[in-house]
């Protein structure tokens, strides 16, 4: 009697066993897994006029720059200027040491005497026309030396402009380098490289805005002065020279500008900089676009100018795309996705 109620609860035991794995392998079978689509929001973009323009760098240079040295080597008796001196064109600068340089205004002095003397005699029959031929050689030579000996002496600046260097003290030997570099400053020049695929838009005169760092709350306006009309094949650049007035010298030579050029407009696409997705590892840029089946694609883009929180976009894009502005990074090409646009 007591084995028979064993095997009762046991068979009872089974069937609820058996029972309970039936209902759950049903519901697992009814069980329907949905997936959640990625939520992005988009913007319809339009074609739109952007202003071409384009930003070069350079280093501000003198207008005109002179080097101050003397014909032959010399020491120096005395420097009449410095470092950030502002000189005028003629203005004598340094004088060199030359023990025969008054020796030579001393013949000088005589022979312009002699000379004199015989010319008012010559005048009047009183002086033979050979002794003042030659004397008047002898003061003509004489002339020439000592003017070549002063001005290898006094060395006086050919140019209006600022002291930028100097590379010598009183007594010093002067044999290569100059003792003085003055440049013109007003204006100044700076040479930037442009691309040659905007060869036919630069044009000789046409504004140019110039940014410079050490002066970043002004811009200053330039001039296109000069275009090389060659293209260097290694770089694929030609040279610009700009011209940029500098009136209170508030610019100077060295100084690290940018330069920015305009040269009309043309029709793009322009998209929002948070549609622009970069493909790690490359410098490729993409944009996912939003179709009408609501599934995305993954557009490989070639931008143009950025413009604050804007890109144009010169291919990839058509005018009146639908492209995605946020959540691009649960997406990948051909997925269905949900738009949560306000």
């Amino acid at each position: 009697m007591k084995m028979n109620v064993i095997v009762k609860t046991l068979i009872v035991g089974g069937v609820c066993v058996a029972s309970m794995a039936c209902q759950s392998k049903k519901s697992a079978e009814t069980a329907v897994v949905v997936e959640e689509k990625p939520k992005v929001t988009t913007e319809v973009v339009n074609l739109q006029d952007v202003e071409q323009q384009s930003t070069f760098t350079g280093n501000v240079e003198g207008f005109a720059v002179n080097n101050i040295t003397p014909q032959q080597p010399r020491r120096i008796a005395r420097l009449l200027v410095d470092v950030g001196d502002h000189v005028r064109a003629g203005q004598k600068l340094a004088e060199m040491e030359n023990s025969a340089l008054a020796q030579a205004k001393a013949q000088y002095d005589n022979n312009k005497a002699n000379f004199e003397r015989a010319d008012e005699l010559y005048k009047f029959g009183g002086e033979s026309k050979a002794n003042w031929e030659s004397m008047k050689t002898a003061y003509e030579v004489s002339k020439l030396t000592y003017e070549n000996m002063l001005e290898n002496t006094s060395l006086i600046s050919p140019i209006s402009g600022l002291v930028t260097a100097r590379n010598y003290d009183v007594g010093d030997m002067v044999v290569a380098s100059p003792i003085f570099v003055v440049q013109q400053i007003n204006p100044v020049k700076i040479y930037i490289n442009v691309s040659e695929s905007l060869y036919s838009y630069i044009k000789k005169g046409m504004s140019v805005d110039v940014e410079l760092d050490a002066i970043p709350e002004k811009k200053f306006e330039g001039k296109v002065s000069r275009i090389t009309p060659l293209i260097d094949p290694q770089t694929r650049t030609f040279e610009v020279e700009l011209t940029v007035a500098n009136g209170k010298e508030e610019i100077k030579p060295g100084m690290y500008a940018r330069a920015t050029m305009s040269y009309g407009s043309r029709k793009n696409v322009v998209v929002p900089d948070r549609a622009v997705v970069k493909m790690m590892g490359s410098g490729d840029r993409f944009i996912y676009v939003l179709k009408a089946d609501g599934t995305v694609s993954y557009q490989k883009v070639e931008l143009g100018r950025r413009m604050n929180d804007k890109y144009e976009i010169l291919s990839g894009i058509a005018d009146g795309d639908e492209v995605v502005t946020s959540g691009q990074v649960a997406l990948k090409d051909g997925i269905a996705v949900e738009r949560v646009n306000e």
